[in-house]
């Protein structure tokens, strides 16, 4: 029995310990980034300008973080909202994956408005 294609499981295990998961809200001018980083207590979240060095940077900047807390990275997975223009990351060596953003179960209970904000909650 042939098994059908399913983008939506990975076929690398996490390993949480050397994994950094971003996820991207992108918008014309602003794209606000959380992350997980290894080694990091806390969600990191940071708003930057709609530009791809500057994201690269910041990816960089988490991963340095993570190696300063004893974790090395090996692999950075990013997922983006479906209309974004995320396509040049897989060119750049970075696991991404677009998501439609009717297709995530959140949670929204007491939350009235869709935000940026809460489209990044992990």
């Amino acid at each position: 029995m042939s098994q059908s294609f399913d983008a939506s499981r990975s076929l690398t295990a996490l390993d949480q310990n050397s994994t950094l998961i971003a996820v991207i809200e992108m918008s014309k001018a602003k794209w606000l980034i959380a992350a997980l980083v290894p080694g990091l207590k806390r969600q990191s979240l940071k708003k930057i300008d709609a530009d791809a060095p500057a994201l690269l940077k910041l990816l960089q900047r988490w991963r340095d973080d993570a190696g300063q807390a004893g974790h090395t990275i090996k692999r950075i997975a990013v997922a983006y909202e479906a209309a974004g223009d995320g396509f040049w990351l897989r060119a750049r060596g970075i696991e991404a994956c677009a998501i439609h953003p009717a297709s995530v179960a959140v949670s929204r209970e007491h939350r009235r408005a869709k935000t940026d904000r809460l489209d990044t909650e992990l």
